[in-house]
């Protein structure tokens, strides 16, 4: 049964919008946009970001740390990048929540002598040039992982293993670091290496690994007793010039005691000679009565002629106390020696 409409038959009519409806939704969408503007143009950096502004899909600039003001989206856009934050990646391990995982495909390598070695790196790193960095490479931590990897297994390539294992740590390193840092300055990647440090160079582990262990525990065996003999001798020489200096000196001061000493033994003979040869008598009586006093300090001295039959007294010690308190000199040695007489 087919039901026909009805030609001639009136239209429905549609309902009859409200007044001003229209321009309501158009301030409606009108304070959308508004608001999507206002949130989508201010932006904030923090201290260890770089914002990189692009305006219309074009590098237009860069801001630091702090509040911004951009054009709304999608006229421009902020890409943010840590580029004051030191960053790090692991070849040959990954570390994670204090787990060490090894990453055997990066770690083992082929020395100069066809040995194979594990090696484990840490590549220091910053962002240099923010443009570069975002546009010319497109994954910059994977592209300077597979450098820093290529740059390892050129230097141990030509290298023995005895060599990397024991005292060659610090040459590789410093060799990997030069090549990285050429591989970045060769494709312009924005990215500044700061260091190369190994954590480990040693063979795989086995019979082999415990023997060259053992190789470099004696030799770093032997650069400690070489250090301790270098200690031992830099403390003991400084000491020993030391009490040779001392000895020196003292034997200069006894030697200039025992010349001034002697000078004055002949200043003080001379002197004596010269009143020695004016009165030889005289000179020799005072001499004898010096030293009659420092022999017998204390003795009562009489002098007799050696006849045998009188005893004439002689008071030596009251001449020696009257020529020592008034008379001096030679002049109480010639009266001593009158009173001799």
């Amino acid at each position: 049964m087919e039901l026909h409409r009805n030609e001639s038959s009136p239209r429905p009519e549609l309902p009859k919008l409200p007044k001003g409806i229209g321009r309501k939704i158009a301030l409606g969408a009108g304070g959308v946009l508004a608001a999507i503007a206002a949130f989508t143009s201010f932006y904030t950096v923090q201290e260890h970001e770089t914002a990189a502004i692009i305006t219309l899909g074009q590098y237009t600039g860069e801001e630091s740390a702090g509040l911004h003001l951009k054009l709304p989206y999608p006229i421009q856009r902020v890409v943010k990048v840590p580029a004051n934050q030191t960053q790090y990646i692991q070849i040959g391990y990954r570390e994670k929540n204090g787990e060490v995982t090894p990453v055997e495909s990066e770690a083992l390598m082929i020395t100069g002598d066809e040995n194979i070695v594990s090696a484990d790196a840490v590549v220091e790193w910053k962002i240099s040039d923010v443009r570069k960095y975002l546009y010319n490479i497109d994954d910059p931590e994977q592209f300077l992982r597979n450098a820093a990897s290529a740059a390892i297994r050129s230097v141990i390539g030509s290298t023995s293993l005895d060599y990397a294992i024991t005292d060659g740590k610090t040459e590789i390193q410093g060799k990997v670091k030069e090549r990285l840092i050429e591989m970045q300055t060769r494709y312009e990647t924005g990215i500044q290496v700061l260091d190369v440090k190994f954590q480990d160079i040693e063979p795989p582990e086995g019979d082999v690994q415990a023997a060259f262990r053992e190789v470099t525990n004696a030799r770093e065996g032997k650069n400690t007793k070489i250090n301790e003999a270098m200690q031992y001798e830099n403390d003991i020489l400084p000491k020993a010039r030391g009490d040779a200096q001392s000895m020196i000196e003292q034997a200069e001061g006894m030697k200039r005691s025992r010349v001034l000493n002697a000078q004055g033994d002949v200043a003080k003979f001379n002197a004596i000679y010269e009143e020695y040869a004016k009165n030889k008598d005289i000179t020799q009586r005072r001499l004898l009565l010096e030293t009659l006093e420092k022999v017998m300090p204390n003795a009562k001295i009489l002098i007799t002629d050696g006849s045998g039959e009188t005893v004439n007294y002689f008071p030596v010690n009251e001449l020696l106390r009257q020529s020592a308190s008034g008379a001096g000199g030679t002049g109480g040695a010639a009266a001593q020696g009158g009173a001799a007489k």
